[in-house]
């Protein structure tokens, strides 16, 4: 129905190029619309809590980027705000859930397909070394953590369907930009784990495998699955090794659909606030293991 940006020009040539109805110069503009009923808040992470508080204050439903905030303690104050405003739905935005291969997957692990769950490893990595970009921006909230690094951690406390119990963290940090560029964690669960690295400064990778008692499951593309044909995961229970193929789709697409029927139908989202503090939560706990050269209990 409309988009909004700092420049107004900007809004109008994407409005134009993607028909979008209408186009505000200024955030504030276009919450004041008493015609849009939910925004969608892509905004760099710094911007997150101003602009979803904002938004509910304003009566609007919100779907707001990962990670939620710069810390845990900010997303609790957003939290504070949503219970002010019951009757709005919002929700963070991490589209592999609702992608058809993480949603069977899920399934496969809690029917036990792969026995049981001992450990997942998984890793995440591209290159952008140029000082302006976001992920290289401190306060904008950059860094491989919570760019990338957010995913298996997510991953992780899905798939074990609970938090971990604690953390391990080795990471390093750019000189200049003092942003972390690459982090390796361990992550211990109650009866299990998972290990990952994430980096920022490092050669285009996405990988993603999850080991149980009696098989194993792999992923193509773990985090962005192709939207322009099919995506594959391999499925091995008992040595025989199964290629499951998933009909072409759009996780983002799919995520706006969740998201709009939960309005329309008066139904709870599927991702509370919780799960998106627990997830800054782990962050934290990885950043405070580095520091003190230890393991970190949450």
């Amino acid at each position: 129905m409309a988009i909004a940006s700092r420049d107004g020009k900007k809004a109008e040539k994407i409005a134009k190029e993607f028909r979008i109805p209408k186009h505000y110069e200024g955030y504030q503009e276009l919450l004041n619309d008493p015609e849009i009923e939910s925004v969608y808040i892509p905004l760099p992470n710094h911007l997150h809590v101003e602009w979803a508080k904002k938004a509910l204050i304003a009566g609007k439903h919100v779907l707001v980027e990962k990670p939620i905030a710069l810390s845990s303690e900010a997303a609790r104050e957003l939290l504070e705000t949503a219970r002010e405003h019951p009757e709005l739905k919002i929700t963070e935005a991490f589209m592999y859930k609702y992608h058809p291969q993480w949603v069977e997957v899920r399934q496969m692990v809690d029917d036990g397909k792969i026995g049981k769950l001992k450990t997942i490893q998984s890793s995440f990595s591209f290159f952008e070394d140029d000082a302006d970009h976001i992920v290289n921006n401190r306060k904008f909230g950059g860094g491989s953590l919570m760019d990338i690094g957010c995913y298996s951690i997510s991953i992780s406390r899905l798939l074990h369907g609970s938090e971990p119990k604690s953390v391990m963290a080795n990471i390093e940090y750019h000189p200049e930009f003092d942003v972390d560029i690459l982090a390796n964690g361990i992550l211990e669960f109650e009866e299990g784990s998972s290990s990952f690295f994430c980096a920022t400064q490092l050669v285009e990778n996405q990988q993603l495998e999850i080991f149980g008692t009696g098989g194993s499951i792999r992923f193509e593309l773990p985090f962005n699955p192709p939207n322009d044909r099919p995506s594959k995961i391999w499925l091995t229970e008992q040595d025989v090794t199964t290629e499951v193929e998933f009909e072409i789709c759009d996780q983002y697409t799919l995520q706006a659909d969740v998201f709009s029927l939960a309005i329309l139908e008066d139904t709870e989202t599927p991702v509370h606030l919780e799960d998106a503090i627990s997830n800054m939560l782990v962050i934290e706990k990885m950043h405070e293991s580095n520091t003190s050269g230890r393991r970190v209990n949450l």
